[in-house]
């Protein structure tokens, strides 16, 4: 028996002036195609866990034609996210044409598990680990079942996750791969539709475990550049600096995604540098208390510190670790002052990178529910553009075309060359100033 897993992954744009827009610019071109560049980790992790005599090919979804798919299969497995749903469900209709069962799963199906069994012959929700077992068992007996829903029984223990199957990759084509160190996240915040929806309750990874996969990975490529597939990475200190800690001995360069409390804590920052972390992206959404108020739903997490953004940015980067800044456009409560205020944040911050995007419904949010309550969901049936770069809800403070307009100007200047090139001298000056500030304090001490 083969089985094929097919990633469709990578950066999706419905308005074709967006995708034009952003590239045209280098610093974000190069960015989407490092995300094109990056396997799907929850595939090669189902790969792992598949028994021996079972063959496994690991494919994205570019390199399959519909019109010429493979034949080889004796089933197929698909992840997928919201926005690239609707492009999922095409491959499993073909696939279903040539007689290939196919089995689906992912956030995307996770959060639209009733529309998905339309067109796949099983379905995955939640967490893939927990049903994996089951699902390989049922299709070797030719009984597959509809749905496999692993949110009905225990979460799955990260004590016990498999080596993912780094070796289905070809070295020459992924210079990025994503790792996981922990899932989930304690915050919860309304527009969320990150691995919170596959498994609600926060876990790690054991750190030993962790670093096997590292150097697995070191083992089949070449100085390979890791992505955590992490929501919120140093949530756990106690773990995360035992973590850190490992990894300095490893020799390897790094990105993750954390919150604004690691400026908090200067061990911790100095062992994430000594780590290898390249850079952080932190979902700092506005620099706006009013468009933060109630974003996080449990403590107001997130508003509550608004006025430490531009202190924390400086002190972060101050450590030699490079502050991706995260803003969306489009919160309730943000009126057309949004757009100047996410200009002056990233330029009174220093921030090196930016990334904006428009605040996006995914289905099975908090969010969703309640735009969809209030009638401010364009279209419930264009889940392909939830992509975070195109607009599919009626803004509360403004009309559709403004918040366009306004979003269009805001990249059109935070990544021109110009300022991104004043970006990275900002941030060099600060590192020369760290560097000289510690020969000042070695020479004196």
């Amino acid at each position: 028996m083969r089985i094929g897993f097919i990633g469709v992954s990578g950066l999706r744009v419905c308005k074709p002036e967006v995708l034009e827009l952003g590239m045209s610019f280098p610093a974000l071109a190069g960015r989407v195609k490092e995300i094109e560049a990056l396997p799907s980790l929850g595939l090669l992790t189902l790969a792992g866990m598949t028994p021996p005599h079972i063959d496994c090919e690991y494919l994205e979804v570019r390199d399959v034609e519909l019109d010429d798919l493979p034949k080889h299969f004796d089933a197929v497995a698909i992840s997928s996210l919201s926005g690239t749903n609707k492009e999922a469900f095409r491959l499993c209709e073909r696939f279903r044409d040539i007689g290939t069962p196919t089995i689906l799963g992912g956030l995307g199906p996770t959060l639209q598990p009733e529309l998905s069994a339309k067109y796949a012959d099983a379905v995955v929700i939640g967490e893939g680990e927990p049903a994996w077992p089951q699902v390989v068992a049922d299709l070797e007996r030719g009984r597959l079942q509809k749905i496999y829903n692993s949110k009905s029984g225990p979460p799955f223990d990260l004590s016990n996750a498999p080596m993912p199957r780094f070796e289905l990759l070809s070295p020459e084509r992924y210079p990025r791969f994503t790792v996981q160190s922990q899932r989930g996240c304690p915050l919860s915040c309304e527009f969320c539709a990150a691995s919170i929806r596959l498994a609600p309750k926060f876990k790690v990874k054991p750190v030993d475990k962790f670093i096997a996969e590292l150097r697995r990975l070191k083992e089949l490529f070449r100085r390979p550049f890791f992505e955590f597939a992490d929501d919120n990475t140093f949530v756990n200190r106690k773990h995360s600096k035992a973590l850190m800690r490992a990894m300095v001995k490893e020799d390897v360069r790094w990105f993750t995604e954390t919150d604004l409390g690691v400026a908090e804590d200067d061990e911790l920052l100095g062992l994430m540098r000594d780590a290898g972390c390249a850079q952080i992206l932190i979902g700092f959404e506005s620099p706006s208390y009013g468009a933060l108020d109630g974003i996080e739903q449990n403590s107001n997490w997130k508003a509550n510190r608004v006025d430490q953004y531009v202190a924390a940015v400086e002190k972060i980067q101050r450590h030699g670790i490079t502050v991706n800044g995260c803003l969306v456009l489009g919160l309730d409560g943000a009126g057309p002052e949004q757009f100047k205020d996410a200009m002056r944040f990233v330029r009174d911050s220093g921030l090196y990178d930016v990334q904006v995007t428009y605040m996006t419904p995914f289905p099975g949010t908090p969010l969703w529910d309640r735009l969809s309550e209030e009638g401010r969901i364009l279209s419930e049936e264009a889940t392909e553009r939830c992509t975070l770069f195109d607009i599919n809800f009626q803004p509360d403070s403004m009309s559709v075309a403004e918040l366009e307009e306004g979003f269009l100007k805001v990249i059109g200047t935070l990544y021109s060359p110009r300022f991104v090139a004043d970006r990275s001298r900002r941030f060099k000056k600060h590192l020369r100033g760290r560097i000289k500030e510690k020969r000042t304090t070695a020479a004196t001490g």
